[in-house]
């Protein structure tokens, strides 16, 4: 029977892991916070303060240089990754909402960071299909509507380069993809979706409890 060995996360022990982390900068910081102010409803897409140093880091480690999100929302995510190119390095970043993406514009001008980053208008599947066909892509991030995650692996894998790395938010959706009463909506897209990672023999992925759960999937071969 698998056996817990992760600490319950209460406040204290959260303050203290981002107190452990690479802190947000101003600018991350204060996008953040205005997130929450101008759009209180929608704030918990913004990815877990955790995550932007980690996606950051990930860049760093596989010395990416080209970077696609799908799911810009207000622009921390790409803001953190588009940091962390080398010169030359260039993040292509895909949501369909000019109202929230506009506030991340403003963000990466703020931070020196918006000649880096090519925000794409239009629906991610169409954008995606109008990628080069052939392998290009060194990392991807996929945090969108749910019900696309599998459409959107399957247009990034094969234009991954072999050792390039696909990270998925909210692989765990809030416990829903274990409910079994959970037949339908995120929750259940979520659940297909993990199936999908876990079958593709052509990649390798670890799924972890960070945040509401990231897989982190190496393209092999």
């Amino acid at each position: 029977m698998a056996e817990t060995k992760s600490a319950p996360l209460t406040t204290e022990l959260y303050a203290y892991v981002l107190a452990h982390n690479p802190p947000l900068d101003p600018v991350q910081r204060a996008l953040v916070e205005s997130t929450h102010t101008l759009f209180p409803d929608s704030a918990l897409k913004q990815v877990a303060e955790e995550q932007a140093p980690l996606l950051a880091f990930l860049v760093r480690l596989t010395g990416a240089r080209q970077v696609v999100e799908v799911g810009t929302y207000t622009g921390l995510s790409a803001l953190s990754m588009a940091r962390a190119l080398p010169a030359g390095g260039r993040l292509i970043t895909l949501d369909i909402s000019e109202e929230w993406t506009a506030h991340a514009r403003e963000a990466w001008a703020e931070a020196g960071v918006d000649d880096r980053i090519d925000l794409r208008i239009a629906p991610a599947l169409d954008s995606l299909r109008a990628l080069p066909a052939e392998p290009h892509i060194d990392l991807a991030f996929i945090d969108a509507n749910k019900d696309g995650y599998i459409d959107y692996w399957e247009e990034i894998v094969p234009r991954l380069r072999p050792g390039g790395l696909i990270v998925a938010d909210n692989v765990l959706f809030m416990g829903q993809v274990v409910d079994p009463a959970v037949t339908g909506g995120p929750g259940a897209h979520i659940r297909a979706f993990n199936e999908h990672v876990a079958a593709d023999r052509r990649m390798e992925s670890v799924m972890l409890t960070v945040a509401d759960g990231l897989t982190l999937a190496r393209r092999t071969g």
